[in-house]
C-alpha cells in the first residue's frame, strides 16, 4: 500500500482542488499501467478473443452490477474509445449500448486501433481504411437517427510519422476522407527492454527521438493536428523532450502516462508510484501537454477486479483509482485533464455506467468549472471536435 501522507501534504498547496482530491481518498488498492501502442498489438494479432492487455468482456458478469447514475445531467465528451471487428467485435451498436446506459455523453472521439485497414496499395496508405470506416460510422451518428450524441465528433488516426517528409501528404489524405474529423495522430510508442513487458510495450525503442519520426511530427501543427502519445512511465522524459522541442503542437498523454505495477515493478507498487508521479509532474510542466484520465481497467495497471465473483462498484473503483487520478489533476489542473472511457478495452473490468460513476465520485468536490474541464472542457480544447 502507498503511504499517502506526503501526497496529501502536497495537496494542501493546491487549495482549489484540495477539497476535491482528498474527499474519500483511501489507500492504493492495486495499480498498473496501460499497455503499449494498442494499434501495434492489434495489427499483429488476428485471433479471436481479447488481447493480453485486457480482461475478457463478460456481459453477464457486468450485468450483475447496476447503479443509479450520479449527476445524470453533467455533459461528457468521451475522448477515447475504439471500434473494431477483431480481435473481437465492438462496433457502433455496441458503443451505442454503452453510451446510452445513462450518462449524458454529448460527443465521443475515436482512437486508432489498427481496425479495417486496406488490404492493398502502399503500406503507408493502408491505415486510410480505418479513417474511412470510422468516418462512415460518424456520418450515421450525425444523421440524428441515433439520438443527440455526436458519435466520433473527432478522430485520432494513425499515420506512420517515421515516413518523414512523406507524412504530410498522407496526413492530408486522412484529413480529406475524414470529412474534417481528423484531430490528432497516434503512433504506438510504448517500449521497454524487459521481456515480461514486451507484450504490452512492443514499439521500437526511442521512437519519439528518431529523426525521421520528428520530421513527420513537424507536419502536424501546420495542419492543425495534435498528437496522442501512449508510453509507459519509464518513457516520460521522452515525452518532455518532444513537447519542449515542439511547443506549438498539442500533445495528449494517454492513460495517465502508463504507471506500472507488473513485470519488473511487480510487488514494488510504492516505488513505481513514486517514480511515475515524478515523471507526471515533469510532463505537466509543458503547457502544450494534456492528459487522459483512464485506462485503469487494463491488466497492466495491476487491478484484478475481473477475478472477483462480482464486478466492482464505483465505490471500489474510486478507492483504487483515486491516488493516480488525483495526482494527475493536481499536476495538470482540471483544464488540461480529461476523463476517458478507453472502451472496450476497460470493459473487461467494469461497465460504462459504473466507470463514469467512479470518475464522478472522484470529482465530487470539484467546482462546476472544474467539472466542466474534466468531463468535457479539456477534451474540447485539446481536440476541437466537430460541433456537438
Amino acid at each position: 500500500m502507498i503511504a499517502l501522507e506526503n501526497h496529501e501534504r502536497r495537496l494542501h498547496k493546491t487549495p482549489t482542488l484540495r477539497r476535491t482530491l482528498l474527499a474519500g481518498s483511501a489507500g492504493l488498492v492495486g495499480a498498473a499501467a496501460a499497455a503499449s501502442g494498442l494499434a501495434i498489438l492489434l495489427r499483429t494479432r488476428r485471433r479471436r478473443g481479447p488481447p493480453a492487455i485486457q480482461a475478457s468482456i463478460r456481459q453477464d458478469w457486468l450485468d450483475r452490477r447496476k447503479e443509479a447514475i450520479i449527476e445524470p445531467e453533467l455533459p461528457i465528451i468521451d475522448p477515447h474509445h475504439h471500434l473494431w471487428d477483431r480481435p473481437y467485435r465492438y462496433l457502433f451498436q455496441d458503443l451505442r449500448a454503452d453510451v446510452g446506459s445513462g450518462h449524458k455523453i454529448v460527443a465521443t472521439l475515436f482512437a486508432e486501433c489498427g481496425a479495417m485497414y486496406r488490404t492493398d496499395g502502399p503500406v503507408e496508405l493502408k491505415s486510410l481504411g480505418e479513417t474511412e470506416f470510422v468516418t462512415g460510422v460518424a456520418r450515421r451518428g450525425a444523421s440524428g437517427e441515433y439520438g443527440s450524441t455526436r458519435y466520433i465528433a473527432g478522430i485520432i488516426g494513425y499515420v506512420d510519422l517515421r515516413t518523414g517528409s512523406r507524412a504530410k501528404g498522407v496526413l492530408e489524405q486522412h484529413m480529406a476522407v475524414s470529412d474534417g474529423r481528423l484531430r490528432s495522430i497516434r503512433n504506438g510508442s510504448a517500449s521497454h527492454a524487459d521481456p515480461s513487458l514486451r507484450i504490452y510495450a512492443g514499439a521500437p525503442p526511442g521512437l519519439l527521438l528518431e529523426r525521421d519520426f520528428r520530421e513527420g511530427f513537424a507536419a502536424l501543427a501546420p495542419l492543425g493536428l495534435g498528437f496522442d502519445v501512449w508510453v509507459i512511465q519509464t518513457q516520460l522524459k521522452e515525452v518532455v523532450n518532444l513537447a519542449r522541442d515542439f511547443p506549438q503542437t498539442t500533445i495528449v498523454l494517454d492513460h495517465l502516462g502508463g504507471p506500472l505495477a507488473v513485470g519488473p515493478y511487480a510487488g514494488k507498487r510504492e516505488e513505481a508510484f513514486t517514480e511515475w508521479r515524478e515523471g507526471i509532474y515533469e510532463v505537466a510542466s509543458c503547457p502544450n501537454v494534456f492528459i487522459k484520465l483512464g485506462g485503469l481497467g487494463m491488466k497492466l495497471i495491476g487491478f484484478a477486479f475481473y477475478e472477483s465473483d462480482l464486478p466492482p462498484s464505483s465505490h471500489d473503483l474510486e478507492k483504487a483509482w483515486r491516488p493516480y487520478i488525483e495526482t494527475c489533476i493536481e499536476a495538470f489542473g482540471p483544464q488540461r485533464s480529461m476523463y476517458e472511457s478507453n472502451f472496450p478495452v476497460d470493459k473487461g473490468t467494469c461497465s460504462y455506467q459504473v466507470l463514469w460513476n467512479a470518475f464522478k465520485r472522484i470529482a465530487a468536490g470539484c467546482s462546476a468549472d472544474e467539472k466542466t474541464g474534466l468531463f468535457s472542457g479539456a477534451a474540447s480544447k485539446a481536440y476541437q471536435p466537430m460541433q456537438f
